[in-house]
């Protein structure tokens, strides 16, 4: 009797082992498993990371100017500084009180503008022009010489046809410019530019 109680005990014993087996089996199957998924999300985690550094390195460098936006600074480094000399001028022997504070108002947003370009060319490593070209040049000199109400005159129509060309110009880097910078610099000095040559309009009706 006590032989058969031992022998069931002891089949008993067997069959608990086998499932302890089984299940740590199991369990080592799951866990492997667990494992070879979290290595999958890592993987795929650092592939992306990868690909967004990648992304990351290719626009955040700063890309090369185009002609279009060398041409484009250069203009308007120049077309500035003209702006500038000529209000002083306008301030200081216009005969006429819309015309002199127009001269103030073009030394005051073409200053605040040429630094503002100046401070794009010191970021982007780009050598901007810091005198005027030939062909301003002579247009500051003829402007110079003139006095009164020929001044006054010469002035305005100088300040309606220069801005209708500025206009223009900076719509267009606004548009086909590549380096954002200098294309977000354009865009913003728009709606400013537009005001200048609505007040010229104005001051040049005022001198007719």
């Amino acid at each position: 009797m006590k032989n058969s109680i031992l022998a069931i005990f002891a089949a008993a014993a067997l069959v608990g082992c086998k499932k302890n087996e089984t299940t740590a089996t199991d369990n080592s199957a799951d866990s492997l498993a667990t494992v070879s998924t979290s290595d999958s999300a890592t993987s795929g985690t650092t592939t992306d990371s990868a690909a967004t550094a990648s992304n990351t390195d290719a626009t955040g460098k700063t890309a090369s100017l185009s002609d279009q936006d060398k041409k484009f600074a250069d203009a308007a480094a120049k077309g500035g500084l003209m702006e500038v000399m000529m209000g002083q001028l306008a301030a200081s022997n216009a005969s006429n009180a819309t015309v002199k504070k127009l001269g103030e108002m073009m030394v005051k947003d073409h200053s605040k503008a040429n630094d503002e370009l100046k401070a794009w060319a010191s970021t982007a490593g780009y050598t901007l022009p810091t005198s005027l070209d030939a062909e301003k040049q002579k247009k500051y000199d003829e402007l110079k010489a003139k006095k009164g109400e020929e001044f006054d005159r010469a002035y305005t129509d100088l300040m309606v046809s220069d801005h209708k060309k500025d206009i223009a110009e900076f719509k267009k880097e606004a548009s086909d410019g590549t380096e954002a910078s200098l294309k977000s610099f354009a865009g913003k000095t728009v709606p400013t530019l537009e005001h200048h040559l609505m007040e010229s309009e104005k001051a040049k009706d005022a001198v007719k």
